[in-house]
């Protein structure tokens, strides 16, 4: 996957919740230093793209994903680059504790596995709609100021 704003974006609320959760202090050493890369690719990126140095249509990635509509309805996200960065932070916390759930499926009981699997489903459909929206307010930003 080419890296864009919404793709750096996630990985970056996941090396945030990977420090929420963890103690240990190894962990959170590399953590920190993958929290400032991120953050400083970031940074590049905006300004490589406000510079004029990326192509406009190279700021989009679009997920193109291919699933069954009926039973798997997912949110629109709307607003400007960081309202929609704040859903995608917690449509990544709602995913991170309904996957807990899955590292321990055996104790979830039986009539709530269906459930389960399509709430990691749908999550996962709106994360690649929030990480494509970020990319698209980005774009029509970059254009807007060109």
């Amino acid at each position: 996957m080419a890296e864009t704003l919404g793709s750096l974006c996630d990985k970056l609320t996941i090396v945030k919740l990977k420090q929420y959760h963890s103690t240990d202090p190894a962990r959170l050493e590399s953590l920190a230093k993958q929290e400032s890369q991120l953050a400083d690719e970031i940074n590049g990126f905006v300004g490589a793209a406000l510079a004029g140095d990326i192509p406009a249509d190279r700021l989009v990635f679009s997920a193109n994903k291919v699933f069954k509509k009926e039973g798997n309805e997912t949110r629109d996200f709307s607003g400007q680059i960081g309202t929609v960065f704040a859903e995608l932070a917690a449509v990544n916390c709602d995913l991170w504790h309904e996957q807990e759930k899955v590292y321990e499926f055996t104790s979830v009981p039986a009539e709530e596995k269906d459930k389960v699997v399509n709430r990691l489903a749908v999550l996962n459909l709106e994360r690649n709609k929030c990480i494509d929206a970020i990319d698209r307010r980005f774009q029509e930003l970059v254009v807007s100021k060109q």
